[in-house]
């Protein structure tokens, strides 16, 4: 039997068949990816086709010595599903689609998504873009979440949707992209030096104390 993760299988509640979760950033996908996607799940005879809180599709329902022949056909790289690492970056459609977003969110989210996503780290980790205060990408239970505003980007921090919820806290606001860019590497530094195992940023931050994060980090 393989371990959780390991060739980006995820072990599921039989203990016997797997779900495959190849990478879509931000949710982006075309016709022919779909195509492609809908093949396999056709040609290896998955369960189920889906649609993920982290905007990827979910294979289920592979067995084990299909694993392998299933990722060759896709063509595609795993998403970071299960681990220790940056599970996901995940944005609304912002100023590409959305009549209401005011910044980017698609473009500032793609850049963290080609920088984090899949980064080892003490413990998971993830993030939220939205091109508003709407916060549709879910920025409030958002470890690290961008929020599009007027005069700039707003920087929130340490939100999480687990076991123990939390809301995100605002660190800072009316940031350029780049400052945006700075600011998410300093957090996830940040983390990546302080955080011990099974604690979420918000944790990490409590435990230390605001105003020391905020001095940490550069706020």
């Amino acid at each position: 039997m393989l371990k959780d993760g390991e060739k980006g299988a995820v072990i599921q509640r039989d203990k016997q068949s797997y779900a495959i979760v190849p990478h879509t950033p931000l949710g982006l996908v075309t016709p022919d990816l779909l195509r492609k996607v809908a093949d396999v799940a056709e040609k290896f005879g998955v369960k189920a086709l889906k649609l993920t809180s982290a905007q990827r599709i979910a294979l289920v329902g592979l067995h084990e010595e299909e694993i392998d022949a299933a990722w060759k056909e896709l063509e595609m790289d795993p998403g970071a599903a299960v681990g220790l690492c940056v599970r996901s970056v995940k944005a609304c459609p912002g100023t590409t689609f959305c009549r209401l977003a005011k910044q980017d969110s698609l473009g500032l989210a793609l850049e963290l998504d080609k920088r984090y996503h899949g980064r080892k780290l003490p413990w998971k980790m993830k993030m939220g873009v939205s091109g508003c205060i709407n916060q549709c990408a879910e920025n409030c239970i958002k470890d690290l979440g961008f929020i599009g505003k007027a005069n700039g980007w707003a920087v929130t921090v340490g939100g999480n949707g687990g076991s123990r919820p939390r809301l995100a806290r605002l660190l800072t606001e009316g940031l350029t992209t780049g400052e945006a860019l700075d600011m998410a590497q300093r957090v996830v530094d940040f983390f990546d030096a302080n955080a011990k195992k099974t604690q979420r940023l918000g944790r990490v931050i409590e435990k230390m104390g605001w105003e020391e994060f905020r001095k940490a980090v550069g706020a």
